[in-house]
């Protein structure tokens, strides 16, 4: 998987590591499959960054440059999240990470934080030989300091890259509008998946829409997104379809938030 890392306030308590990397990290560890980690940040936070990520026990390449993109945010009774970005991170380059480790990668996460962490290009570049997963966050999100805004106004581009998209449901609204979630078939991409948090998930796959339950934890759901997400690709790479796929993920989930993780 690929993305940034991220430096997360969460309801006022002290600084700490988030992001893709380290959320699906975490749950690569669970499942105990064979995956490469590749992860960018802030030079400043580089040392302690690396560590963590090494105690996940997966082969990791870290790339710095800029800040480490930064957020607060908080969860009301019902799970809602508000978020806040108090920094931006420099954009994923063509060339990262190098050629010869993605060699062998057949499936690849992609976990944008903001809209301006990969471009169309070094989308392209990644999809090279791979199936790309891609975290809709990346679409919707405006990459601005202030209090996080959603919109539609991303490059449809990307998406001719991209064989999965996942969308929480904020960003799939997002995207559909007043519409309803079926109609994000049109966007064209082979599968897409719609999370809602403790309500589950709805599958968007060969012309047909399949609802798949979760059940209710009471827990701290950051990350929760990232690792759905991963466990998601795990089981497609493994010939899970679709629906089954989900299915696998959401208890992989449920399984990690009710250990305390992610």
């Amino acid at each position: 998987m690929i993305g940034h890392l991220s430096r997360d306030v969460v309801g006022g308590g002290v600084a700490r590591i988030g992001g893709g990397p380290w959320h699906a990290a975490r749950a690569l560890r669970a499942l105990r499959y064979d995956a490469t980690v590749f992860a960018k940040c802030g030079a400043a936070d580089r040392d302690a960054f690396q560590r963590q990520l090494a105690a996940c026990g997966l082969p990791t390449a870290l790339s710095t440059g800029g800040e480490t993109t930064s957020f607060s945010m908080s969860y009301d009774d019902q799970g809602v999240r508000t978020m806040t970005v108090e920094a931006v991170g420099e954009p994923w380059r063509a060339e990262e990470p190098l050629p010869a480790l993605m060699r062998g990668v057949a499936w690849l996460h992609v976990a944008p934080l903001l809209r301006s962490d990969f471009d169309a290009a070094t989308l392209a570049s990644l999809a090279r030989g791979r199936r790309l997963l891609l975290d809709g966050q990346g679409l919707v999100r405006v990459a601005a300091r202030g209090p996080l805004v959603l919109d539609d106004e991303f490059d449809r581009e990307l998406l001719r890259h991209v064989a999965i998209l996942k969308l929480a449901e904020e960003e799939a609204r997002a995207i559909a509008g007043d519409a309803e979630l079926e109609s994000l078939a049109s966007l064209g991409v082979p599968e897409i998946v719609v999370t809602f948090g403790l309500n589950g998930s709805l599958v968007l796959a060969h012309g047909d829409a399949t609802r798949v339950p979760a059940h209710a934890v009471g827990a701290d759901p950051t990350g929760a997104g990232d690792a759905f997400a991963v466990a998601y690709l795990a089981a497609r790479a493994g010939g899970h379809a679709p629906v089954a796929a989900a299915r696998r993920a959401t208890a992989l989930v449920s399984a990690l938030l009710s250990e305390g993780a992610p």
